[in-house]
């Protein structure tokens, strides 16, 4: 399955510092994260969003400016399928930007969406009233109780001011739980720990929570 990263600082960092160990993961992982990638980061207080079907180790990584957000994505397609640019996450609308990792059967939820992570996020966004994070929650939980087997549902969105998390796996503890960092002014949260980056926690599993 995918793999996840997201970042944020007080101060403006070099994003393809963070591309490149990002990069590492991925080319190494034992499932083919290859299906091509997505970054989105604000600029000038506005997200930037840029996508590629090549393999994230294969891409141009200097081509990224500073920032102080980013949200990547690396894609795992299920079954290699409908492996096609505009199928990329990050998936955004006007007010928050999606990342998700997993893999769910028997799925009877109804939404838009070209793929099963964009119809997971067009859910989940239909219980946004005033607090995202209670959306988040009610609609990961709808969506585990019409699902046959989740086998993992990692979730990260950040609407900018803050960044929420939703966790839930049922099998492949190493592979599946993430994990979260802070470093001097940076939070930093991951499928995996990124090299040179000490004090990494566990985030734990069946959790929904905001950063």
């Amino acid at each position: 399955m995918c793999r996840l990263l997201y970042i944020k600082s007080k101060n403006e960092f070099e994003i393809p510092e963070y591309l490149n160990r990002f990069s590492k993961i991925c080319k190494k992982s034992k499932e083919f994260q290859g299906h091509g990638w997505g970054i989105s980061y604000i600029k000038n207080d506005e997200w930037i969003h840029y996508k590629n079907v090549s393999p994230i180790w294969d891409d141009n990584l200097t081509r990224f400016p500073e920032s102080n957000q980013i949200i990547v994505h690396a894609r795992s397609a299920f079954q290699d399928k409908d492996i096609r640019v505009e199928n990329n996450m990050p998936f955004y609308d006007t007010n928050r930007v999606f990342i998700f990792n997993g893999e769910l059967r028997g799925v009877k939820i109804k939404a838009e969406g070209r793929i099963g992570a964009e119809k997971i996020f067009n859910f989940i966004n239909r219980f946004f009233k005033n607090d995202y994070l209670e959306a988040l929650k009610k609609g990961t939980e709808v969506i585990i109780k019409r699902s046959g087997y989740v086998r993992a549902m990692n979730i990260i969105v950040s609407d900018k001011s803050n960044v929420f998390v939703s966790s839930t796996f049922n099998e492949d503890p190493e592979y599946f739980q993430m994990k979260f960092a802070n470093q001097d002014d940076r939070l930093m949260i991951c499928s995996e720990e990124l090299e040179g980056i000490p004090d990494w926690k566990l985030i734990e599993n069946n959790s929904v929570r905001k950063f």
